[in-house]
């Protein structure tokens, strides 16, 4: 067995060419600096539900919220009681994008917060939500789109996916805009997604290219400041049209990402693994019981005693052997050839563990 794993991960490195680096747009690489969305919240009440609202009785706040809209539209509640089904109180999320404009319309997430059991057909009543200075920026309304549905009887019910949440697209509408002064920015600095010293190095090269000029000057492994005056154009705006669409060539860290729970092993092309040997097998241990009852003589005073039997076996079954991996061998080459061997994915999982606690895995491990 060990030189069947040796001659496929040698067939394999020998079968396997290099694959050409491909190249990403620089506006999927970098955030640039104050071009960024803005989180709303927003406390509602959606009606019309078909006995599948709040329990009054075990969510107060909704009959709260209820009697506060209805006092706004001129009904005195005041020390009336009811206790209607088709009302569930929600809390309404939203994004306001970067440059969006008063009128705009964006898209909300309805969630329920007390016990309605479905928001399906419900409609929100006019909520508006607030960022995180307190101002309310936009005003959200409509038909909620639930996520699943459920069907009741006397004795069983079904739900599918989550019916207690939703969507409402175009559900909002911008009242304020947040105010940024981009038109006047001298400079603009490119925020990395993923921090690299030589993906920010490429940024930086690659712009300088376009215009011919230093404009561009890497700060640190995940800054790169633009110059926006020395790049001779008309705005700001200008200047990012001609530089978001640049193709660069990342570098990604060796990295090995593994999920116990579903046995799915995630790994980048750059990771390698030292001289190393693995040798994986099974142990199965089986105890069986077998009680014997023993009866006394014919017209004797004895009792009938059951006297415990145990057998117990330790058994080793046959494992793969003592496989060798040539040093500088790719992980996925190792994996393939883990594979062609049947060896099951947490197996596999628990290999690649010890191969790291061995020092022969050069990547970032991160199990989930």
């Amino acid at each position: 067995m060990r030189w069947v794993l040796k001659l496929l991960v040698i067939g394999l490195a020998l079968g396997v060419s290099a694959a050409a680096a491909s190249t990403v747009r620089l506006k999927d690489l970098v955030e640039f600096d104050g071009v960024r969305g803005n989180d709303l919240v927003g406390y509602g009440l959606v009606v019309g539900l078909n006995g599948t609202g709040d329990g009054l009785r075990n969510a107060p706040f909704t009959e709260e919220i209820m009697s506060n809209i209805l006092e706004r539209l001129g009904v005195n509640v005041t020390g009336e009681q009811f206790r209607p089904k088709n009302v569930a109180a929600v809390f309404v999320t939203a994004e306001l994008h970067p440059f969006a404009r008063a009128g705009s319309q964006i898209d909300v997430t309805v969630s329920a917060i007390g016990d309605a059991k479905s928001l399906l057909g419900g409609t929100l009543v006019m909520t508006p939500l607030n960022a995180a200075d307190g101002q309310i920026y936009a005003v959200a309304q409509g038909t909620v789109i639930a996520g699943g549905a459920v069907a009741e009887g006397q004795a069983a019910s079904v739900v599918q996916g989550v019916p207690t949440s939703g969507v409402i697209p175009s559900g909002a509408r911008v009242e304020r805009e947040v105010e940024f002064d981009f038109v006047n920015l001298s400079t603009l600095r490119l925020a990395l997604r993923e921090p690299d010293f030589t993906t920010a190095g490429r940024v930086e090269a690659a712009i300088n290219r376009e215009f011919g000029r230093g404009v561009a000057r890497m700060l640190d492994a995940g800054t790169v400041r633009l110059d926006i005056g020395a790049t001779r154009m008309p705005s700001p705006a200008h200047a990012l049209g001609r530089i978001e669409n640049i193709a660069i060539q990342p570098e990604r860290k060796a990295r090995v990402v593994v999920d116990q729970r579903s046995g799915t092993i995630v790994m980048g092309e750059d990771v390698r693994i030292s001289r190393v040997a693995v040798s994986q097998g099974n142990l199965t241990l089986r105890i069986q019981e077998a009680p014997v009852a023993v009866q006394p003589n014919p017209f004797s005073e004895g009792e009938t005693v059951v006297v415990p039997r145990s057998r117990a076996t330790l058994e080793e079954e046959e494992g793969t052997g003592l496989a060798e991996v040539p040093g500088g061998t790719s992980l996925s080459e190792v994996v393939a050839g883990l594979n062609a061997l049947g060896v099951s994915p947490r197996d596999m999982i628990d290999i690649l563990k010890s191969i790291k606690a061995a020092g022969a895995l050069h990547a970032e491990f991160v199990v989930r």
